[in-house]
């Protein structure tokens, strides 16, 4: 199951949840499993969706995996339950590639993120998404215009409740069009908006595709980095000896420069048991 559809189901409903019900799992076996925590874990719901999402949340808590990325308000209660975080809040968004770069949806988005910037801090929580949307024929200046135009009318209310709005970064390849597909023009972003309130979540896996140079990336622009998501290169998979990206040297690098955020695993698993995938995936990155 792709993302772009998963977010998509869960901004509307359960449809997402319930096709991902379908695919075959096996039986998770609770154990020992010990991390440093030296990186703050967390875990993309999408990618594990064939596990109902209270079940989850109990392998979370077995695992010592204290956070989960993209859950909308709807689920927020049961994340209290069992005592997980929600490091990336969702729901405000349209779409993925109807974003601020367009000022054609900034009246939805506007009473979106108007909406949902006081229930992410009642609930606790400090980080929201964003995206910047498909280009459709606008160059990257005026999108780039745009969304200083857009995101500027709710940064006062997400300033005055704690919560910071986190643009993603994707690649060209999985999603054709979309506008925020490198470092230098987010991070300009960042600078035009220049508020605390607003970073980037910082996809590892999206800009090694896009541009690599990713731990060179990470020492040069860390103060605009909020958040941080993994996956294998190619294939978006587990994060062992299969794929090109070294990630104990790249979460060493993210410890060096002192972040205090988290680094979410959002690789899709191949392997027949999804939790060891998890769990290897967890301590490669452990550092």
């Amino acid at each position: 199951m792709k993302r772009r559809s998963f977010i998509t189901a869960s901004t509307i409903g359960t449809a997402g949840l319930a096709m991902a019900n379908t695919i075959p799992r096996e039986q998770y076996i609770p154990g020992d499993f010990n991390l440093k925590n030296n990186i703050n874990h967390s875990v993309c719901q999408w990618c594990f969706a064939s596990y109902p999402l209270e079940e989850f949340l109990a392998i979370l808590n077995d695992l010592g995996v204290t956070a989960i990325d993209l859950v909308g308000p709807k689920d927020w209660p049961l994340l209290k339950k069992y005592n997980i975080h929600c490091a990336m809040c969702n729901g405000a968004e349209i779409s993925l590639t109807e974003g601020w770069n367009n000022t054609e949806y900034h009246e939805q988005l506007i009473k979106n993120y108007t909406a949902i910037i006081p229930q992410v801090a009642d609930a606790g929580y400090t980080s929201l998404i964003c995206f910047s949307g498909n280009r459709r024929g606008i160059n990257n200046y005026v999108g780039l215009q745009n969304c200083v135009e857009g995101l500027s009318r709710i940064l006062p209310l997400a300033e005055k409740h704690g919560v910071v709005i986190q643009m993603e970064l994707f690649n060209q390849i999985n999603h054709p069009d979309y506008m925020c597909d490198n470092t230098p023009w987010a991070v300009e972003l960042c600078r035009r908006l220049d508020s605390d309130h607003f970073k980037l979540l910082y996809d590892i896996y999206h800009m090694q595709i896009q541009e690599g140079d990713v731990i060179r990336t990470i020492q040069n622009y860390h103060p605009y980095f909020g958040h941080y998501h993994t996956a294998g290169v190619p294939g978006r998979n587990e994060i062992d000896e299969t794929q090109e990206l070294y990630y104990p040297a790249i979460m060493k690098a993210i410890l060096a420069t002192g972040f205090e955020g988290y680094v979410a695993q959002e690789f899709i698993p191949t392997w027949q048991n999804k939790i060891e995938a998890l769990k290897d995936a967890l301590k490669r990155c452990d550092v």
